[in-house]
């Protein structure tokens, strides 16, 4: 079969497509023939060894998927031959098929796409995780949502309106802009051309956003604590600016704010009873139509470069598809 292999630390320019032998299903896995995979930042950050996650080389980088099952391995059950399922894996979905075990699958909702189910398994529970469960977020309250118009922030400019948020968010040029009023934003702000911390007091009344989703870190962060509300909670997702940005006590104190971290992919280790309750929502809330996943593109397991540097250099918005 066909797979992207890394066998050393290399940039996306570096990315290979390699033949290499089929998966065999161990004990309690399956085998999915994957018709879709979805880009992630992380990727770059793994196939360069700057991840926390280093899997030995070589192998395949992509964490979601969604495909055809085609095989079983002994003591496998709750799934049959040809089911439509996505899911997620620490690396390994830029391959035509994937050995994984069925604890990690779910079967895709009928009307949904391969390419909408592909764009799900992380971005979606990661956003639902830290406004629901985490930040608890309640109708009528204000969500300021930082990169608005990547993968994360999409799905939680979705998933904040859906749950009946105002939603404020913050993006980088005119076209990313729209995408995240496409999304439901009711209001969106270029962080690049206005003060967007001047922005958000502005549009609260001088109070503040009650919960702010931040996925880029440096100085957002910073700019964050500026702008919350009384009992507000700032939801630590992620670091894209690269800087790992500190609080001094006193800012979470004077405020009574709560600073949150929202680590999803821990969750299956850590707390598991709590994964499946966040599909279940985020399920419902794709039938009801309330969230529908944006595909900037699709590509080959060929052009996986091309997209992975796209999507390093922020020339995208949504989630990018692999189709092996």
């Amino acid at each position: 079969m066909r797979a992207v292999v890394v066998d050393h630390w290399i940039e996306p320019s570096q990315l290979q497509v390699h033949e290499i032998p089929e998966p065999v299903p161990g004990v309690g896995q399956v085998v999915v023939d994957v018709h879709s995979a979805g880009c992630n930042f992380f990727d770059i950050l793994i196939i360069a060894g700057k991840y926390q996650v280093k899997p030995e080389f070589p192998f395949s980088p992509g964490g979601e998927f969604a495909g055809v099952i085609s095989a079983f391995g002994p003591g496998t059950s709750g799934f049959c031959v040809g089911d439509r399922v996505y899911g997620h894996v620490p690396y390994g979905a830029y391959a035509q098929k994937l050995a994984v075990s069925a604890e990690f699958l779910r079967r895709i909702p009928e009307d949904a796409s391969y390419d909408s189910a592909a764009a799900i398994p992380i971005v979606y529970p990661t956003s639902y995780a830290a406004l629901v469960p985490r930040a608890q977020l309640r109708e009528t309250e204000t969500l300021l949502v930082h990169a608005a118009a990547g993968g994360v922030g999409l799905a939680a400019v979705q998933i904040g309106k859906a749950l009946g948020a105002r939603v404020i968010a913050t993006a980088g040029g005119r076209e990313k802009l729209e995408i995240a009023r496409r999304a439901g934003a009711d209001l969106a702000i270029d962080y690049r051309e206005e003060d967007w911390v001047a922005a958000v007091r502005e549009a609260t009344d001088g109070r503040g956003a009650d919960v702010i989703y931040d996925p880029v870190g440096g100085d957002i962060f910073d700019g964050s604590l500026r702008c919350i509300a009384w009992n507000g909670r700032l939801l630590v997702i992620g670091f894209a600016s690269g800087t790992i940005p500190s609080a001094k006590a006193n800012r979470i104190l004077l405020k009574n704010i709560s600073v949150v971290g929202v680590h999803w992919s821990a969750y299956h280790d850590n707390q598991p009873e709590a994964v499946g309750p966040v599909f279940e929502g985020l399920e419902r809330m794709l039938a009801s139509g309330s969230i529908r996943p944006l595909i900037f593109g699709t590509y080959t397991l060929e052009q996986l470069p091309e997209a992975l540097e796209a999507l390093g250099s922020r020339a995208t918005w949504g989630k990018l598809i692999i189709h092996p």
